[in-house]
């Protein structure tokens, strides 16, 4: 018990500091499946819901987006459709275990906390108790919201318990990853690969139907969340890999925190050359150097997103002449030009708004640059405090543009190809992408203007502005 000692005011002291982006991220998402059943109740009436389903699952590219549909009831399709908004719980976990491990370790808080009555294991157990509570609070909120919508009771309890135990799965993961490396950054860049990856094995299976290799989607949590089957046939056998996944990390991590050195970790630190290259002479490399994996990484992810929208744009299309009231909403969204214009129009909307996340992440490197001591010694240099904050904001202003440039010139090649004119439908949707732009440059500006007023509030200020926007779209 003495190495799980203050484990009780530890998990106080993270509930007061995340007292505002916890509750957030558990109320968004726990209204997220009722949304879209009232959604998918407006749009699709019980007699047209096979048809639906037909269709969409008649297209590979949907199925790798969104997995197997194995049922046409209204509850079974809402499971459907939020087959990859899971992927939002299992973020939301993992960046909270590492927020309050590794990166109290890097800060230098982790070992003042140590000099007072505190075991060694406690701050990771508690960072686990708290993203575990958190997720099981959000399993609870949306099986409360499904019942209460009217939909039955069982299909609710398994939908929610999935999504916690997705949580839970993911915060393991995140707890051994922050034993592995001395970077926080590093860390998070792992347990987000390894998310990833779970989501590419999940969609592989899928991708092919009953003919593809449904075994890959048994590797991977987002196949055991499907595979669960809420509203059709229950299977409660599914939660034993769930459970057994989490405690084999967790007792991992746990054994790998007792083993290693305060602020070290399992993979030893790459030593740096000891003259720097002459190209990183100014800030503006300096800057690229730092950011360069970020948006490579954004740029490849946008470009597999920008292809399976475009794939899936003719599906989209017949889905949306097939039934009145979609077709109502997808030219209000689109104009009245033509039925594909308002599917690109609205995914590139969606992808914009995915963008302001990777351009607010880039501004934030100003702030945290100088929070952690590294600006100083470039301002005391011949380098001005307007020319350090530009080559940061070149990555904020000109990344998006880059990253929403690859998905729209992905999108309309997919969807150039399916419809034979890809040289026409190419400039199209890339032009539907780039228009996103401006958009994109406002919530930077906020936060940019955020970092000269406030800076202590540029992180909460620039991310509840999106989070805002996002609501509100």
């Amino acid at each position: 018990m003495k190495a799980l000692a203050g484990t009780g005011a530890l998990v106080r002291l993270i509930l007061r500091r995340d007292r505002i982006i916890l509750p957030l991220w558990v109320a968004v998402l726990a209204l997220l499946p009722v949304a879209i059943a009232n959604t998918l109740a407006d749009l699709y009436p019980a007699a047209e819901r096979q048809s639906y389903l037909d269709i969409v699952t008649a297209n590979p590219a949907l199925s790798a987006l969104y997995g197997h549909a194995y049922g046409s009831g209204l509850g079974a399709l809402t499971a459907w459709r939020l087959g990859g908004t899971v992927l939002l719980v299992g973020q939301a976990t993992l960046l909270t275990v590492i927020r309050h491990t590794r990166a109290e370790e890097v800060a230098g808080r982790r070992e003042l906390l140590g000099a007072t009555v505190v075991g060694r294991q406690a701050p990771l157990f508690a960072a686990l108790v708290v993203a575990f509570g958190a997720s099981l609070a959000l399993g609870a909120l949306v099986s409360v919201g499904l019942v209460a919508y009217g939909l039955p009771t069982t299909g609710s309890v398994a939908f929610g318990l999935s999504w916690a135990m997705f949580g839970w799965a993911f915060a393991a993961i995140a707890a051994v990853t922050a034993q592995v490396t001395e970077s926080a950054r590093v860390a998070r860049g792992i347990s987000i690969a390894v998310l990833g990856l779970c989501f590419v094995l999940r969609a592989a299976g899928d991708a092919g139907n009953k003919d593809g290799p449904s075994w890959l989607s048994w590797l991977s949590p987002f196949g055991w969340a499907q595979r669960i089957r809420p509203f059709v046939e229950e299977r409660w056998w599914v939660f034993l890999l769930f459970l057994g996944l989490i405690a084999v990390l967790t007792f991992a991590a746990l054994a790998l925190s007792a083993r290693r050195d305060l602020g070290s970790g399992l993979l030893p630190t790459r030593l740096g050359p000891a003259v720097a290259s002459p190209w990183l002479r100014s800030p503006l490399a300096l800057a690229w150097r730092l950011q360069r994996g970020t948006l490579l990484a954004w740029t490849a992810g946008f470009v597999v997103f920008g292809a399976i929208l475009g794939s899936v744009g003719e599906s989209a299309v017949e889905v949306v002449e097939d039934n009145p009231q979609l077709k109502a909403v997808a030219e209000q969204l689109g104009g009245s030009s033509g039925l594909s214009d308002a599917y690109f129009a609205a995914v590139m909307g969606l992808l914009g708004l995915v963008a302001s996340g990777y351009a607010i992440g880039a501004a934030l490197r100003l702030r945290s640059e100088e929070a952690n001591g590294r600006a100083e010694p470039v301002l005391a240099a011949a380098v001005s405090r307007a020319r350090l904050a530009a080559s940061h904001l070149t990555f904020a202003l000109l990344g998006p543009a880059v990253v929403l440039g690859a998905a729209g010139l992905a999108a309309g090649l997919a969807y150039g190809l399916g419809a034979g004119d890809v040289g026409q439908e190419m400039a199209r949707v890339l032009g539907a992408a780039l228009v996103q732009l401006p958009a994109v440059w406002v919530l930077v500006g906020v936060a940019v203007a955020l970092f000269g007023v406030l800076p202590r509030f540029m992180a909460f200020g620039g991310w509840a502005v999106l989070a805002a926007c996002a609501l509100i779209e």
